[in-house]
């Protein structure tokens, strides 16, 4: 290893190390700041000779790569990864060269960071998952990022595990050298409307089908599907149990074992393995106080959102919802009106988070009857008093891991 490299290596391990000790933060992000300051290029370094695999997407990434990690470990090998979601050039460093000597590295990529990743780590295999709008105030028209994607993809020589349910994703991946299509699920449709190509309008069919109403741009048959418990692939089909709940995480891990498959993990090592995975850095974590489970669930955009409200809509356990908008929330919470808060009619529901406000206003229009509860900790004992076994929880990024460290 050259000296610069070694040095800026050295020094994300220190950082991190002081960063965790002093109490300043989980010490995934800081030192590889410092890291890349020393050696821009930091991360290509330190992914020559191995085997890579990049997951981004909108929505589900942490979750994938949280999954793929865990098949990829099969045999007891060692797996450089990021899957507590820092999806970012400095988090990128930092679980790099906390594992150096890995063989493997599965990296979580943040969707707008994808095509710089794709240059500097060289990657095997990309893993896409979906496209949807998130954070406007800092990232590009979802249109915008699939142009880069599609440019970006266009130049590399990686297998492409693409989502052929997604129209955005389809076109970004279409003129990819080697693309295995999987029905990997579509829950938010409304920024896949218009075709990307022709701005022609999308229809929506019977069993994920969609096409263009006015030029060719259609779904491409997918060889990895979801056939009820079973994943269905080219090489048979297998039993798919996961401890993981909602449609959502079933697609999410019908990506990794794709993903998976490409790196020459057998299909049922792969199903043993993500049968064991049960809490991805707190999301769906259960604490229990007083005999009432509280379940943590993260919701980021109105996509998110949507696939969360359909998991607990039948749920008559009282729900506490909260929003922020600081820095890694985005500042514009206007997205709340594009969620289906209707869905909560009946619940017992508290609003909470800094912006406990404009959810409240969002609630009414929806006629959801709730309470408000500025102080997150007291949305949460209000919850507990009210519930007989359990609470559920629904925030977005901040918001989110405020609550992780209010409950036991």
């Amino acid at each position: 290893m050259a000296l610069r490299t070694l040095c800026a290596t050295f020094s994300v391990g220190l950082v991190n190390g002081v960063s965790r000790r002093l109490g300043r933060g989980s010490g995934t992000v800081a030192g590889g700041r410092v890291g890349l300051k020393i050696h821009a290029g930091l991360v290509g370094q330190l992914c020559e000779g191995k085997s890579v695999a990049l997951v981004s997407g909108t929505n589900g990434k942490t979750t994938t790569t949280a999954l793929l990690t865990a098949a990829m470990s099969t045999g007891g090998k060692v797996v450089a990864s990021n899957f507590t979601g820092s999806n970012m050039p400095a988090g990128h460093a930092a679980a790099l060269a906390a594992r150096r000597r890995a063989p493997i590295a599965v990296l979580e990529t943040d969707e707008g960071y994808l095509g710089g990743t794709i240059k500097e780590a060289k990657p095997d295999v990309i893993i896409l998952l979906n496209l949807s709008r998130d954070q406007l105030d800092r990232m590009s028209e979802v249109r915008m990022l699939a142009q880069r994607w599609s440019e970006a993809l266009s130049r590399s020589s990686a297998t492409v595990v693409a989502n052929a349910d997604d129209p955005l994703v389809v076109m970004a991946a279409r003129d990819a050298g080697k693309v295995v299509w999987v029905a990997g699920g579509l829950v938010w449709k409304d920024d896949a409307t218009g075709c990307p190509l022709c701005q022609g309008p999308i229809v929506f069919g019977e069993n994920n089908s969609w096409r263009c109403v006015e030029c060719s741009f259609a779904r491409p048959t997918p060889s990895w599907s979801l056939n009820e418990d079973k994943v269905v692939s080219p090489d048979g089909t297998v039993g798919l149990t996961l401890r993981l709940p909602g449609a959502f995480n079933r697609s999410n891990a019908l990506m990794a074992m794709a993903g998976a498959h490409v790196l020459g993990v057998g299909l049922q090592e792969a199903a043993d393995a993500l049968a064991s995975v049960s809490d991805v850095a707190g999301r769906f974590h259960q604490s229990e106080k007083d005999g009432i489970v509280t379940r943590m669930m993260l919701a980021k955009n109105p996509a998110g959102w949507v696939a969360l409200l359909d998991l607990v809509a039948t749920n008559p356990a009282p729900l506490v919802i909260g929003i922020n908008a600081r820095t890694a929330d985005g500042a514009d919470p206007s997205w709340l009106f594009d969620v289906p808060f209707s869905l909560l009619s009946g619940r017992t529901v508290i609003a909470t988070g800094d912006r406990w406000r404009d959810l409240s206003v969002r609630l009414r229009y929806a006629e959801v009857p709730h309470f408000v509860e500025g102080d997150l900790g007291h949305a949460l004992v209000r919850a507990q008093q009210e519930a007989d076994e359990s609470v559920d929880f629904i925030g977005n990024y901040t918001c989110f891991q405020d609550a992780l460290k209010a409950t036991p």
